[in-house]
């Protein structure tokens, strides 16, 4: 780093401080949503390639989970990999489902999280899924955050597979379809989701500019606040995510409009 970089890299500290030493602790949300965008472009703007891009965007995980224990967060819920990204090339997949198993592992043996995986299961290799279910059960006594891992995640997926667990749970209860009809609620497909009893997401953040949900918890974030990053997810910093509670706790939050 040269002169400057050095000066503006102290200022944002200092920033990031000012920002942290205002922050109401009590307005924290307990649930964050953060869909992770903007890996290949920050690669493709720093010259370098897709994988590294993705590995960049890894590292940044460990971190940001990090802040979220700083400032009292609950339950965090990453964006790994959709089910529309099973559509890239072979050899852009093939390395980012490696650099996702490598996440989940460490999460696992980071000793700070407990993992659990959101998404369809059968869509992803044998050997992810064997590090999903390993990771769930050496972590499941911890009592740190709550991490999701979405891969193989999609919104609607999650909604046709909540209805299709709702009816086979139905069924092996011997329940009568027009029972079944009459008692549909809410509360009983939310119960089916795959974040189960968990609380919905008070705040979701996107990088990168984009300002879309692209199916990420469409059932759960219906009163879910947003916050739209422009910068790049491998270049997060402190600062922004600061900023998102920041503005978060500014809003008055309104249920039905």
């Amino acid at each position: 780093m040269n002169l400057r970089d050095n000066l503006r890299s102290l200022l944002v500290r200092l920033y990031a401080r000012r920002v942290e030493g205002h922050l109401d602790h009590d307005q924290v949300p307990k649930h964050i949503g953060v869909i992770m965008d903007g890996n290949r472009r920050w690669a493709k703007a720093s010259g370098s390639t897709t994988v590294h891009g993705h590995r960049a965007g890894a590292d940044k995980i460990e971190e940001f989970l990090g802040w979220c224990t700083e400032t009292d967060v609950e339950v965090v819920t990453l964006w790994l990999l959709s089910t529309d990204n099973f559509d890239r090339p072979q050899d852009e997949l093939g390395p980012l489902l490696g650099i996702i198993e490598n996440v989940v592992r460490t999460l696992a043996a980071d000793g700070r999280w407990r993992v659990h995986h959101v998404g369809a299961m059968d869509l992803l290799p044998g050997a992810m899924q064997h590090t999903l279910k390993e990771a769930e059960e050496t972590t499941a006594h911890i009592d740190g955050i709550l991490v999701n891992v979405a891969i193989g995640y999609g919104g609607r997926q999650e909604i046709a597979d909540a209805v299709r667990s709702m009816l086979l749970d139905a069924k092996d209860k011997g329940v009568p379809m027009e029972d079944l009809a009459e008692s549909v609620d809410i509360d009983m497909i939310g119960r089916h989701l795959y974040t189960g009893a968990q609380p919905d997401p008070d705040l979701v953040i996107r990088t990168s500019g984009e300002q879309r949900l692209s199916g990420f918890m469409l059932w759960q974030t219906a009163h879910s606040e947003y916050y739209f990053c422009e910068v790049f997810w491998p270049a997060f910093r402190k600062v922004d995510f600061l900023r998102a509670l920041r503005d978060y706790a500014a809003r008055h939050r309104r249920y039905g409009g």
